[in-house]
């Protein structure tokens, strides 16, 4: 819970004043040996930690799992693998994962999602980027509408759907090869867009650095990058845009 929604309880006397002291004065972290949990972090930036899963051991990583899930009800991790799936559901049979994003989650059923992200790619094989940075905006509130495989070399088919792209608050454009579709559709909206190289693409695609160095150079000035493959990380900056733009 974050500060406001402890209040809240408070106001509704679903919580005592003495226990929102008490999760007020908690440790700013909890020191596992292994690992430090940020449990005051959505207090600090209004978005709790999520758990890069990849090369963590199974016995911390079902521990990371497990106290957050206590802390919170609720618990969200990339790059997870089917093996990570199998023993952390031991711990929590609630949990959840995506074998195309790679996400292992549980997320509460009543959240409220408002706003609209838009994320869009060029082709099919760019969608488990796509999907990390579409579950992890919806994980975070927002609601996303996905227009999946509307590259340039059929330009057509992105036009046909660009109104409910114009009527998102910010857009996830997703590409591999030479990351053209940033470009195109930061020319045609009027809000952000968040352009995320994929590794996809043929050898002088250097596993993603060609799309990364032509976003970067894009003439269309509402075009901003982050790093190959970082869905993750496209997924929040749209939360925080969407956020913005709904308070």
């Amino acid at each position: 819970m974050n500060a406001k929604e402890i209040l809240e309880k408070v106001k509704a006397g679903e919580l005592s004043v003495d226990e929102a002291e008490g999760f007020f004065k908690r440790a700013p972290y909890e020191d596992l040996g292994f690992a430090k949990l940020d449990t005051h972090r959505a207090l600090r930036s209004g978005f709790p930690e999520v758990i890069f899963c990849a090369n963590k051991p199974d016995e911390y990583l079902v521990d990371i799992y497990k106290r957050m899930f206590e802390a919170d009800g609720e618990v969200f991790g990339t790059r997870a693998s089917e093996h990570q799936y199998e023993i952390v559901k031991e711990a929590i049979p609630c949990i959840q994962y995506d074998k195309v994003a790679r996400i292992l989650k549980y997320e509460k059923p009543d959240k409220v999602r408002k706003g609209l992200v838009a994320v869009c790619t060029a082709g099919t094989a760019d969608i488990p980027v796509a999907e990390e940075a579409a579950q992890t905006a919806e994980y975070f509130g927002a609601n996303v509408v996905r227009h999946y495989d509307v590259g340039v070399s059929g330009i057509h088919r992105l036009l046909s759907k660009i109104e409910e792209i114009q009527a998102a608050n910010c857009v996830v454009a997703v590409a591999g090869m030479e990351g053209a579709l940033a470009s195109v559709i930061g020319g045609l909206v009027s809000n952000p867009v968040i352009a995320v190289p994929t590794s996809v693409g043929y050898g002088a695609n250097f596993h993603g650095l060609s799309a990364l160095l032509c976003m970067l150079n894009s003439c269309a000035n509402c075009v901003s990058v982050v790093n190959i493959d970082n869905g993750y990380g496209a997924g929040f900056i749209a939360t925080q845009i969407n956020r913005l733009a709904t308070k």
